[in-house]
C-alpha cells in the first residue's frame, strides 16, 4: 500500500470527528446563543468534567477540593472478603 494512503487513512476519521464537533457546536451557537464552558464537580461519582455552565455560575476549581467530603459508597464485608 502506499504510504501517502496509508496517511491519509490514517487522518480522515480525525478529520471527520473534528468537523462533525463544529457542526455539532455551530448548530448549538445559533440555538442558543453563546456558551460558557467550565469543569463541573459530581459529587455523587467524585469526578469532573467540562459541560456548559450558566452564564452566572461559576466553573469547579481545583484548589478548592478536599477529598474528606467525597461520597465513598460504603463496603460490605462480603466486598471485602472477596478481595482477601
Amino acid at each position: 500500500m502506499e504510504p501517502q494512503l496509508i496517511a491519509i487513512a490514517l487522518i480522515v476519521p480525525f478529520v471527520v470527528v473534528f468537523i462533525y464537533a463544529g457542526l455539532h457546536e455551530y448548530r448549538r451557537y445559533k440555538s442558543e446563543g453563546r456558551a460558557k464552558y467550565g469543569l463541573v464537580y459530581d459529587e455523587e461519582t467524585g469526578t469532573t468534567h467540562v459541560t456548559g455552565i450558566p452564564e452566572d455560575d461559576e466553573g469547579y476549581d481545583p484548589s478548592d477540593f478536599d477529598p474528606s467530603d467525597h461520597n465513598e459508597p460504603e463496603e460490605t464485608n462480603t466486598q471485602r472478603d472477596a478481595r482477601t
